[in-house]
C-alpha cells in the first residue's frame, strides 16, 4: 500500500518529507493498471523533493493518505473528480471541480471531447438547463497532422518561403583576426 511508504518517508529521520505538495494522476488506457498516481513530497529539512508513483485500475480503491497529510484532502478529491479513482477511508470524497450532476470523469482518455451534456441558462425557465450535446458535424483530423499532406499544402502557397531558418554558427575569432 501507499500509506506505509509515505509514512516512512514522512517520519524517517533521514527523509523527513513532511510536506505533500501535490497529488495527480495519469491515464494510460493501454496498461492493465491504467492509472498512475503521482505523489509529490517535499522535505524542508533536506531541501529535497521526492516523487512517489503508484498504479491502480478503475475498480481497485486506493488507501487515502489524509491521515498522514492534511493537504491530501483536496488533492484526492480532485483526482476522484477528474479521473474517478476511489480513495478508501477519505473523510469527504465528493466532486470538487465539476457540478454534482456531472456524468463521467473528464480527464480519462475514454471521455468524449464534447462531453455528454451541455449547460446553458434558460431565461424563460429562469434556471440552468442540461441538454444532450448536438454536434453540427463530425470531428475530422486536421490536414496539418498528417506528414504526407505537407507537400500538398506547400504547393498551394508558392510565394511563402518554407525553408527553415539557418542556424548561425559562431566561430572563435583570434585576437589578430578581423571580424
Amino acid at each position: 500500500g501507499i500509506v506505509p511508504v509515505l509514512g516512512m518517508l514522512k517520519d524517517h529521520t533521514n527523509a523527513q518529507f513532511k510536506g505533500l505538495m501535490e497529488i495527480t494522476a495519469v491515464d494510460v488506457p493501454s496498461r492493465p493498471y491504467r492509472f498512475e498516481l503521482v505523489y509529490c513530497l517535499l522535505s524542508h529539512h533536506y531541501n529535497a523533493r521526492c516523487i512517489v508513483k503508484s498504479y491502480t485500475d478503475e475498480l481497485t480503491p486506493v488507501d487515502s493518505v489524509t491521515a498522514l497529510f492534511k493537504s491530501a484532502d483536496f488533492g484526492e478529491r480532485e483526482v476522484w473528480d477528474m479521473f474517478g479513482i476511489y480513495f478508501s477511508g477519505h473523510p469527504d470524497l465528493r466532486r470538487i471541480l465539476t457540478d454534482y450532476g456531472f456524468e463521467g470523469h473528464p480527464f480519462r482518455k475514454d471521455f468524449p471531447l464534447t462531453g455528454y451534456t451541455e449547460v446553458r441558462y434558460d431565461n424563460e425557465l429562469g434556471r440552468v438547463v442540461y441538454e444532450p450535446v448536438e454536434v453540427a458535424q463530425e470531428f475530422r483530423s486536421s490536414r496539418w497532422t498528417h506528414r504526407g499532406n505537407f507537400s500538398r499544402i506547400i504547393g498551394k502557397f508558392p510565394n511563402i518561403c518554407w525553408r527553415q531558418p539557418r542556424r548561425r554558427l559562431h566561430r572563435k575569432v583570434k585576437p589578430d583576426e578581423k571580424k
